[in-house]
Formats: structure tokens, C-alpha cells, sequence
């Protein structure tokens, strides 16, 4: 995941709370509370579900958690005082949302992202474009360490691509997730990478040594499939693109040039550059690109017929802030630029999802429930496999529960750490464990923090990739395979125990 610097307390200090006085039973109120609720304001809405309802159903689910916690002895003021922390811990995540939108404004109107679609029609056709979109994505992620980065800069053009291309959307933001998500748990300038081992009490690299044995098989029948995939689409749609590599070219000046920008923030990014600072320099590039190379788009958007000082100002920054449209008389192309020229606005529903479902994650914590529910699994394991399965499933309802990847790493890996030293197992079981269902699980919750922030990015629901996310969701099913069949288990040197 991205890494958020300006958090005001590391992840791994969070403290975890626990409630005597509250039962496994009554912990799990909130939670089938709330699976309820939301799956019939799914069925009631459908795919409108994440315009509004679903945000005021987690305040519902969080509003369950605190009556159960009142009758427990949890105190209103502890209750707010956690939603506080968590809300507070997501700052990051929605300054560098804003700036998402923002740099996909800018993007859009000085071309850069048009010049991504120009060429990639260009190069990319059907059959290979989905293995492609992985193998982009997973070598940008691990030169960056971000899966929101990845999908932020070139995850935006390749789905615009893909439905040139006439590739259902949630395919294309499937494949680009794999990749993505494959590169942020592999690479070491990953927050979550270091994270794991932190929790488990290992060795970074030992870590990424001992991740490959599970990833590299899921990647690679990840990558089957989507090559099986790529053949079975519609080779006809790859000549139906000239009309659009057409009209792209009269409604911009389409240049090489233009790739200085986005290569110049992956170069930031790589360099360690905080990403909040990469993603505002890559918008005001943006927005200076877009006065030199596409003036007339920026007078469109600024209702003028020649640009000045005033006229240049308020085009590039309506760009930034708000939805913008440009002119063309292909209905695709105005698809795809609606897509992406959201600006910052384009983002708040993805913010107001985030902000309660820290609220319900908040209040679940506060009551103890998200102990309490750690711990029941924990009690579970009685065999190595059963301890295994039952991380995964700790990592996969944290997730759920408390809307944050995260802490769906730090508990279970607080919880697990003693549990797995007892069985003479090395931490990195653990840490590899935490990252096969904790890590890349997180996208697949549409009111998880990295579930939000991809949709809103991609502008795909998660309803909609979930099933193509294929390395995401098959890589838990990977790690317990490897448990249950004792393969790459590492045990601890008797001197260790």
C-alpha cells in the first residue's frame, strides 16, 4: 500500500484493546449487523450502493457496535476517542486521494493521459493486453513500492485502454490490480513489506526471500490466466481503435514529450520522495504541460476563445478541483475523459466512505471486539495448519471489520507472534502469512481503505474486479496450500526457541 508519512503514530505501535467484560457472541453482533445491512442496500441500490447508502450503513453498523459496547461498560468518550485515532490515521489516504484527482485532472487535459491511450492502442491489442497490463504493473510497483501509485498513474490509462480496446473494465482493473499488489508486497520500499516482518519479530529480506515461494506460483497463474483470458476477447475491437488513435490526434497535440512528467514522479517515487510531494509536483507539471502543449483544451475548459493570464489560471485549476469535460464528437473518448477529468470533487464519495468506515472500525475497536474476535480464531488453532488457517482468517475479518490494511496486519501479527514461536515456527511464517491474506485482501472491501481507494481511482467498483483481482484473492488460498501440505515451512534452530 501507499506509504503515508504524515501519520501521526506508526502502525505497529497501535495498541490493542480488550473488553473482559464483552463475549465472542456479542462481538459478532456489529459485524452480522452489518454484513446484513449492507446486503440488502446492495440488493435494494445495486452498483449505486457506494453513491451514499453504504457510507450511512456503516455509521449503522458502527451505531450496533456502540450499544453493545454500552451495555459492556465502554464509555461514549472512548468510543469517539477511537474513531478519532482512526480517522486520524487515515489522513494520509485522503490528502493522497485529493491529489489523485487532482493529478488526473491535470493529466488529462495536457494530454498525458490521451498520449497513454494514443500509443498504447497503438502497441497493445487484445490478446496480449491483459498479461501486459500485470507485467507493467507489477514492475512500476516494485520500483515504487505502491500499488496506489501503480494504479494512480499508469492503472488510470490502461483501464481508459482496456475500454478503447472493448475489454469489460473490471478485467482490465483486475489485471492492473494483480500487478500492482504482486509489486507492493515484493518490493522493500513497501510500507506493508516492512510492516510484516516488524509484527513478526523477522528479518526484511529474509521475508521477501521466504514470500517468493508463495507469490511467484500465484503470479504466474495469475498471468495464465489472463493470457487465456486475452484470447478469448474480441480481435475485431484492435481495428476499430484507428478511429480513435484518430480523433485523439485532432483533439490533442499529442507528443513523447509529454511521457517526461509521468516518468519524472516514478523517478520521485523510487527516490524515496514522500508521495504526497511526488503526486503535487507530477499535478503542477501537469498543469504546466497543459498550457504548453494543449492551450486550446485549457481555453475550452475555461469558456474563452483565447487565453490569458486569468482565463489560463481558471482552466488549469477547474481541471484540478472539479469535473471537467472536453469536446469531442467520439462518444468513447468522452467516456473515458469523463473517466479521469473528476478532479479532486470526483473523489469525496471515496473520502465519505473511508471516514465511516473508520468510524465503525473505530468503534469495534474501542469495545474490544476486534480482540475478542482475533483471539476466538487464535483459540481455534490446535495444529500448524490450523494455525496458519486460522491467521488468514483473522487477516480476512480484520479487514472486514475494521476497514484497515493495516491493522489487519498489526493484530493478528501481535496476536499470532507467541502462538507461532510455541510451535517452533519462524517468524517469517508469520509475517508471509500476514501478507498472503492481510495485504492483498484489503482491496477486495469495497469500505476498506484500499478497496475505496482503488475503486474511486479506477472508477470500477469492487463488485465489478473483484472475481479478475485474481493474484489478490488467490494468494491466501496459496499460502494455506503451502501449510497444509508442509511446503517452505521454516521452523525455528533449536538455539531460537
Amino acid at each position: 500500500m501507499e506509504s503515508q508519512n504524515i501519520k501521526p503514530k506508526q502502525p505497529q505501535d497501535e495498541f490493542i484493546i480488550e473488553n473482559k467484560e464483552l463475549n465472542i457472541w456479542e462481538a459478532l453482533i456489529p459485524v452480522i449487523a452489518l454484513v446484513g445491512m449492507l446486503a440488502f442496500n446492495v440488493f435494494v441500490y445495486g452498483d449505486n450502493a457506494l453513491s451514499g447508502s453504504n457510507q450511512f450503513i456503516l455509521l449503522l453498523g458502527a451505531s450496533v457496535a456502540a450499544i453493545v459496547g454500552f451495555f459492556n461498560k465502554v464509555s461514549f468518550d472512548k468510543m469517539v476517542e477511537e474513531i478519532a485515532e482512526n480517522i486520524r490515521s487515515t489522513a494520509g489516504a485522503i490528502l493522497i486521494l485529493l491529489m489523485v484527482g487532482a493529478l488526473a485532472g491535470t493529466w488529462l487535459i495536457s494530454g498525458i493521459i490521451p498520449a497513454m491511450i494514443y500509443y498504447g492502442l497503438q502497441i497493445l491489442n487484445p490478446t496480449i493486453f491483459l498479461a501486459a497490463c500485470v507485467i507493467i504493473c507489477a514492475i512500476i510497483s516494485v520500483a515504487t513500492g505502491s500499488s496506489w501509485t501503480t494504479s494512480a498513474t499508469v492503472g488510470i490509462a490502461l483501464v481508459g485502454i482496456g475500454e478503447a480496446l472493448g475489454i469489460p473494465m473490471g478485467m482490465t482493473a483486475g489485471a492492473v490490480l494483480s500487478g500492482a499488489y504482486f509489486g507492493d508486497k515484493m518490493s522493500p520500499l513497501s510500507d506493508t513489506t516492512n510492516l510484516a516482518p516488524a509484527m513478526a519479530g523477522g528479518e526484511l529480506f529474509s521475508h521477501i526471500k521466504y514470500m517468493t515461494y508463495t507469490t511467484v506460483p500465484t503470479i504466474v497463474i495469475t498471468l495464465i490466466v489472463f493470457i487465456i483470458l486475452g484470447f478469448t476477447q474480441n480481435t475485431e475491437g484492435a481495428a476499430e481503435t484507428s478511429t480513435l488513435i484518430n480523433d485523439i490526434d485532432k483533439t490533442f497535440n499529442i507528443s513523447g514529450w509529454l511521457f517526461l512528467v509521468p516518468v519524472f514522479v516514478i523517478f520521485l517515487i523510487v527516490r524515496k520522495t514522500s508521495p504526497l510531494i511526488a503526486l503535487l509536483v507530477g499535478t503542477i507539471l501537469g498543469g504546466i504541460f497543459a498550457l504548453i502543449f494543449q492551450p486550446q483544451i485549457v481555453a475550452q475548459i475555461a469558456g474563452v476563445e483565447s487565453l490569458t493570464i486569468k482565463s489560463a489560471y481558471k482552466g488549469v485549476m477547474d481541471a484540478i478541483t472539479v469535473s471537467t469535460s472536453i469536446e469531442t464528437d467520439n462518444e468513447t473518448l468522452k467516456s473515458l475523459f469523463s473517466a479521469s477529468g473528476k478532479g479532486m470533487s470526483g473523489m469525496l464519495g471515496t473520502i465519505w466512505l473511508i471516514l465511516c468506515a473508520m468510524t465503525f472500525g473505530g468503534v469495534m475497536d474501542a469495545i474490544g471486539a476486534l480482540s475478542k474476535i482475533s483471539k476466538a480464531l487464535l483459540s481455534m488453532a490446535t495444529s500448524v495448519f490450523g494455525l496458519f488457517a486460522s491467521t488468514v482468517a483473522s487477516c480476512l475479518a480484520l479487514n472486514v471489520t475494521a476497514s484497515d490494511q493495516y491493522l489487519a496486519l498489526v493484530v493478528p501479527g501481535k496476536m499470532f507472534k507467541k502462538a507461532y514461536q510455541d510451535k517452533g515456527l519462524a517468524p517469517e511464517n508469520l509475517s508471509r502469512t500476514l501478507e498472503d491474506s492481510g495485504t492483498v485482501t484489503s482491496v477486495l472491501i469495497p469500505w476498506n481503505t484500499c478497496g475505496a481507494y482503488q475503486s474511486g481511482v479506477l472508477g470500477v467498483s469492487v463488485g465489478e474486479y473483484f472475481f479478475y483481482a485474481i493474484f489478490n484473492w488467490l494468494s491466501p488460498f496459496t499460502t494455506l496450500l503451502f501449510a497444509a501440505f508442509k511446503i517452505k515451512i521454516k521452523y525455528l534452530l533449536a538455539s531460537e526457541k
